[in-house]
């Protein structure tokens, strides 16, 4: 198992402190202590260690937050601008965005386990093409003229649902925090952001970015703190018109039942997987190795749309196996400023343990360990890339979702059976089949029910593409135009016409 996560001066020589400058609340423009001055530690997940704390917002903090967005909207100048304004405010965000690459990456890095190469690459740099993409989309936002049946006219207005509440998970900071800011900010909304608790540091940066780069006061506000407090405070609020959230399926539940019990406000939910990658007999050996292994390790399979069930014709079952210990046994764990570390630390103690809960679950339920399955390192929260062969559909490791580095590895005969047991799950965010047969992929990717499909890729992401759940992993949709829509009321008006020489 490669690996560099045993504490040595090598992996010492990587460690990057960055300069944590901003960690208050930021309320109508301003950086701001919680109102009842508590703050919470923020731990690098690659040691265990605290970077900084804090402020701990609440529900009063929520509340004044609230207040700030609901006078940007009802009498700021945001939704009142014309798209093009917007948009020209937006790509002076994206190009504040570019000139801080490295520093945000290093706060991902420290706050999340991100690998720092990567971050640098392609997380920060997407999340300002990602800005970019909806600042284009700003001044094209228009209804429709309809044809009424009796002599009336009529048209519909697009127009900006309102304040929004948008509660972000820790394992792509960045990447999810602009997946609901950039399409908010298009369309004209204000807008509550509350980051999880265990990665706060970008979300906090970015509202100073904004701030730079022209947003009103008001418009973008940042509360730090804890779900149970500051989340349910925004789930519940009476004055936010829409919640969007992305995490576990339990807490999207909870956030659903708050929108229900207050104001009906809207809600949209991307939640948990259990996604199954569909490897055919045709399929290359090599490059299937690669995408099932890619499909689960990525981000150290902190992703909710990690292949976790990987479903493997028979004909090449065996030759799969051999390749995929191979592989995993090369792959390398380490510090994740360390370049040649392709996976870093899980995100903190809590989803470390949780992951090697199910691992040994998957051991006690009978699956056999086929590669990994151990803790890694003396210290910070690293984990072995983890197969199991000999998986049943009805074992824990199976149904369940781990968001950690463990496949669950199974064969089937036919392409029916693999249609049946890849839908064999609560869960519909994504899927994956590999197969050079054109028939066989039209036919598995109609069958399965989930969000996106890709085939002979995987996490073939776009801000173009739209991408979500089926049955309990969510409903409503992040990036492409379907993301901006989701931030739109439909208005129709309609009044009578006379004497007109047509309809």
């Amino acid at each position: 198992m490669g690996s560099d996560c045993n504490g040595s001066s090598a992996s010492e020589s990587f460690v990057k402190k960055p300069t944590i400058k901003f960690t208050k609340l930021f309320i109508n423009g301003e950086f701001v202590d919680s109102i009842s001055g508590k703050t919470f530690e923020t731990i690098d997940p690659r040691t265990g260690e605290v970077i900084t704390r804090i402020a701990e917002g609440d529900k009063e903090d929520v509340d004044l937050a609230v207040k700030a967005a609901r006078a940007a909207f009802d009498n700021g100048p945001w939704p009142r601008f014309p798209g093009a304004e917007r948009g020209r405010i937006m790509m002076k965000f994206a190009d504040l965005i570019d000139q801080h690459v490295e520093e945000l990456a290093i706060l991902d890095t420290v706050d999340a386990g991100r690998l720092f190469n990567f971050g640098k690459a392609v997380d920060i740099p997407q999340v300002a093409e990602n800005l970019r993409y909806y600042a284009g989309a700003a001044d094209k936002i228009h209804g429709d003229v309809l044809k009424m049946s009796r002599e009336l006219q009529a048209y519909t207005l697009l127009e900006p649902i309102g304040v929004l509440g948008h509660i972000i998970p820790w394992n792509f900071p960045s990447t999810l925090f602009f997946a609901k800011v950039s399409p908010s900010l298009a369309a004209g909304c204000t807008m509550v952001i509350k980051p999880a608790e265990q990665t706060p540091l970008s979300a906090l940066y970015y509202a100073h970015l904004a701030k730079l780069a022209g947003v009103p006061d008001g418009v973008l506000n940042v509360i730090t703190g804890f779900g149970q407090t500051a989340g349910a405070a925004i789930s519940y609020h009476m004055d936010i018109d829409k919640v969007s959230f992305t995490g576990s399926t339990e807490v999207g539940r909870l956030v659903m039942e708050a929108a229900a019990k207050s104001n009906l406000k809207q809600v949209s939910l991307e939640l948990g997987g259990k996604s199954p990658l569909v490897i055919f007999d045709d399929a290359d050996i090599n490059m299937a190795a690669d995408l099932a292994l890619l499909g689960v390790l990525y981000n150290k399979g902190e992703i909710c749309v990690a292949s976790s069930r990987v479903f493997v014709q028979e004909g090449i079952y065996d030759e799969l196996v051999k390749k995929l210990e191979e592989k995993a046994k090369a792959w390398v764990v380490g510090d994740p400023f360390d370049p040649n570390a392709r996976q870093g630390p899980q995100v903190d103690k809590q989803q470390y343990n949780k992951i090697l809960t199910y691992i040994d679950h998957g051991k006690n339920e009978g699956a056999t360990l086929l590669t990994g399955g151990k803790p890694l390192g003396n210290k910070g929260y690293y984990i072995e890339p983890t197969i199991f062969t000999d998986v049943k559909d009805d074992m824990l490791i199976a149904k369940d979702e781990i968001f950690g580095p463990v496949m669950a590895l199974m064969k089937f005969k036919t392409i029916e059976e693999a249609i049946q047991r890849a839908n064999n799950t609560r869960y519909g965010l994504a899927a994956g089949i590999i197969t050079k047969d054109l028939n066989v992929a039209n036919t598995v990717s109609r069958s399965i029910r989930a969000g996106i499909i890709w085939i002979n890729c995987y996490f073939a992401f776009d801000r173009d593409c739209p991408y979500g759940g089926y049955k309990m992993s969510g409903f409503g949709r992040d990036f492409g135009l379907e993301a901006l829509h989701k931030y739109l009321h439909t208005k129709s008006v309609v009044t009578p016409i006379y004497n007109s020489p047509w309809l």
